[in-house]
């Protein structure tokens, strides 16, 4: 008898979500040589909503991904068995795998064997893991989780002795009920999917436990573990209600949004769920009783606004401490899948709060009037540091971001210009985006800008496109080299016929304007196949890389 005869016979059509940020390819490959079907993704983030849609049986994650991938390995242990893949030899990664709940260890680099065999193994362990599941408590529009997905989860992480504290965004959509009577159901319900696909990148940058959920109609819930301090809390939730309030297109119109949000931090009494809920009810129905701000935290500490004041103060300071560091996203060809340059992205190394993503860093900067030092500081550090790449990084374009205010500044070509030849980066390999909201305020003198800029050797690139008035009139009257397809087009192409006749439609006008068109926010091969299919020719996300250092 061989080692395979006397293994378990499993279904013909079980499916593995496999994840691994560094061995994504060649485990999937391993694993769909068994003839098993492969669900593969390198981002551990959002994993309960990824096993959810795949409908998998088992999962196989890579621990060697640090502190995240061990917490989606225990996400995923709660529900389906999981092979967990550790550098060999180490022992610190095994006894994190145990710890998380998987079944079975394997050692990397993985052979097929090895695999198989752990994978039949780790699928015996439940019988139901050979019936195809079903997504649970899920919201069918959005793919957030639902109501009862938000109880469950604050439940899990405030029982057992790994208690870990949690704090909770609850948050209203205002005049909802207006949108669905003057656009649409149809129109209504692409604006929760936005919203969605706009919220769910922010929670990315706080680099702990996240869950975010459609709680009711136009209410959605954000939830955090472990404890993060309510400074940072606060501006997270300023960062998701500016993102809501950039305007949304729904194909035939233009809708802008508005918010009110309750916070509510971690306290050391709280024992169940449904005590943080009720807490956030409240914060939320206070948030609507304001008559200026639209954020309201109940704690019982100093006042939230207080504490975000604080960071207003720390970003001045945190210029002048070099805290603010610059990320790099490739941008990749989609034909001959080689990098073809980076966007630059700007990270706060926050000395009490860690690191602070780009949104919530603008939206300080914007509030303590220091945008513009912040957009001059990135735009010169990210040129003096490309200008320093080796070699074999010297044909590579560098994209930066120019803001509104930068363009609205008088002299702004001539100090920017300066600003790139002192740095010794040339002109030539450089692009300047811009998103649509930051053209549309001034469209003649903005066309000027960027028409001067071209003149001297960059190139240009409207941002974020889909986001704002979307025009062909207003693209047909600037002066561009590049489209960027905001990141919520690009996960709309996975979804519906009409979804897919959208995103064809802007590829299609950027081609006939001479444009070329980069894609923002690819996460799938099935959203990089689609795109292709359309014609796009470059695309950045997490299918590629995240952003990354130098």
């Amino acid at each position: 008898m061989t080692a395979d005869a006397a293994l378990p016979d499993l279904p013909d059509k079980a499916r593995i979500l496999v994840i691994s940020e560094r061995d994504r390819d060649s485990l999937g490959a391993l694993v769909e040589e068994q003839g098993w079907e492969v669900v593969a993704a390198r981002r551990t983030e959002g994993v309960e909503r990824r096993l959810a849609e795949s409908g998998a049986h088992a999962a196989v994650i890579d621990l060697r991904g640090g502190h995240g991938a061990a917490n989606a390995a225990k996400r995923l242990a709660a529900h389906v068995p999981v092979v967990a893949i550790v550098a060999r030899g180490d022992s610190v990664q095994a006894e994190t795998a145990m710890a998380c709940g998987a079944v079975q260890i394997v050692s990397a680099p993985a052979d097929g064997f090895d695999l198989r065999v752990a994978l039949r193994l780790a699928l015996r362990r439940s019988v139901a893991a050979f019936v195809p599941r079903q997504p649970e408590f899920r919201d069918n529009l959005t793919g957030l989780g639902d109501a009862r997905a938000v109880r469950g989860w604050i439940a899990d992480r405030l029982s057992g002795e790994a208690r870990q504290p949690v704090s909770v965004l609850l948050i209203s959509i205002s005049r909802f009920d207006t949108i669905n009577t003057a656009f649409g159901v149809d129109a209504g319900d692409r604006v929760l999917r936005s919203i969605a696909h706009r919220i769910e990148p922010l929670l990315a940058d706080l680099g702990v436990e996240t869950l975010a959920a459609r709680n009711t109609g136009a209410e959605f819930i954000v939830c955090i573990a472990p404890e993060i301090a309510p400074t940072r809390l606060m501006l997270l939730a300023e960062a998701i209600a500016e993102t809501i309030e950039r305007p949304i297109s729904t194909g035939a119109d233009v809708i802008r949004l508005g918010c009110r949000i309750g916070a509510v931090p971690f306290h050391p009494k709280d024992r169940d769920a449904a005590a943080i809920l009720k807490r956030a009810g409240l914060a939320l129905t206070e948030a609507k009783r304001l008559e200026q701000g639209r954020i309201h935290m109940v704690s019982d500490g100093s006042p939230a606004s207080s504490a975000a004041d604080a960071l207003h103060a720390d970003l001045r300071l945190g210029l002048m401490r070099g805290e603010i560091e610059i990320l790099y996203q490739p941008q990749v060809s989609v034909i001959g899948g080689h990098i073809v340059g980076v966007e630059a992205l700007a990270r706060w190394q926050h000395p009490v709060h860690g690191e602070l993503g780009a949104a919530t860093l603008f939206s300080v900067a914007e509030q303590s009037d220091y945008m513009m030092e912040l957009s001059a500081h990135v735009q010169r550090k990210a040129a003096h540091q490309a200008a320093a790449w080796p070699e074999i990084l010297s044909h590579l374009r560098l994209s930066v971001n120019v803001t509104a205010q930068d363009i609205a500044r008088k002299g702004f070509v001539e100090s920017f210009l300066a600003m790139i030849d002192e740095s010794g980066f040339p002109r030539g390999r450089l692009t300047v985006e811009i998103t649509e909201t930051g053209l549309m305020e001034d469209l003649s003198a903005a066309s000027d800008i960027l028409a001067d800029l071209r003149s001297e050797g960059c190139r240009v690139a409207i941002d974020d496109f889909g986001t704002g008035y979307s025009s062909l009139a207003y693209l047909k009257a600037l002066p561009l080299d590049y489209l960027k397809i905001d990141r919520g087009l690009t996960v709309d192409i996975e979804g519906s016929v009409r979804d897919s006749v959208v995103v064809r439609g802007v590829i299609d006008m950027a081609r006939s304007l001479g444009l070329a068109v980069i894609a923002e926010g690819v996460e799938t091969e099935v959203q990089l196949d689609l795109l292709a299919q359309e014609g796009c020719n470059y695309y950045q996300g997490f299918l590629c890389a995240k952003p990354l250092s130098v």
